[in-house]
């Protein structure tokens, strides 16, 4: 195969895979704890680089004041420890409820992990107010119920699930307290995709892709004219 038609293709796959990416980035500027994918490239002799793979921008997003006591932000590089069905998993998204059989949850009904119960999900009475400490302790009538598990992951080890949540993908991989991290009540953690130079990026992706378009379909023209040449010749 034309070797210039082997480059144009390899380098039109990498743009779609940056176009998917960014897209999905800007799609998830308002998403609450969102964390923004990033490329690596791998570079080749004889093609253009390619993404070898994608990682994720673990940096912490603006910290915004809501005043909702179960909006709840994490100062710091810890997550928020969830159960599910097929087991615990993480986010920094901290946008959280009460759900109907009174426990703290997630939209999805995920709950939070409590330290001081093995983990089970932390039980409050709706009709009281609700206080959690910077240490992740939740407190209703003066009384201690339960305490946030924040944990600190290896970033290696985890993957995305959805939009906002983590899973381990090494089962071996530790998992301790997070140190140094705050839970501020009242407060959400915005998406930390930077809008203005992912919408530039995105803009250059579209032009690369165009580019290399127009380079796959002068390969396409030059070998049929030489094939036409040599049928004449012969």
């Amino acid at each position: 195969m034309d070797p210039l038609l082997i480059s144009a293709a390899s380098g039109m796959k990498s743009r779609m895979e940056s176009l998917d990416m960014l897209a999905n980035n800007i799609a998830n500027t308002a998403t609450a704890g969102f964390k923004s994918d990033r490329e690596f490239y791998g570079l080749y002799e004889q093609q253009l680089p390619v993404i070898e793979k994608q990682w994720t921008d673990f940096s912490q997003g603006m910290l915004t004041a809501t005043g909702n006591p179960l909006n709840l932000a994490l100062s710091g590089s810890g997550f928020f420890a969830l159960n599910t069905p097929n087991g615990a998993v993480y986010t920094r998204n901290g946008n959280f409820q009460v759900s109907k059989s009174n426990e703290l949850s997630t939209p999805d009904g995920y709950t939070l992990r409590n330290t001081l119960d093995k983990g089970n999900p932390i039980k409050v009475d709706p009709s009281q107010s609700i206080d959690i400490n910077k240490d992740g302790m939740v407190r209703q009538g003066g009384q201690d119920i339960g305490r946030i598990e924040i944990d600190s992951l290896d970033s290696q080890a985890i993957s995305k699930l959805g939009s906002t949540y983590f899973a381990m993908t090494d089962p071996k991989a530790p998992v301790g307290i997070a140190p140094a991290t705050d839970v501020l009540q009242g407060h959400i953690e915005q998406s930390n995709v930077p809008v203005a130079e992912s919408a530039v990026k995105l803009v250059g992706v579209m032009r690369q892709f165009e580019m290399l378009q127009k380079a796959m379909n002068l390969g396409s023209e030059m070998s049929k004219s030489a094939i036409e040449q040599v049928a004449k010749v012969s």
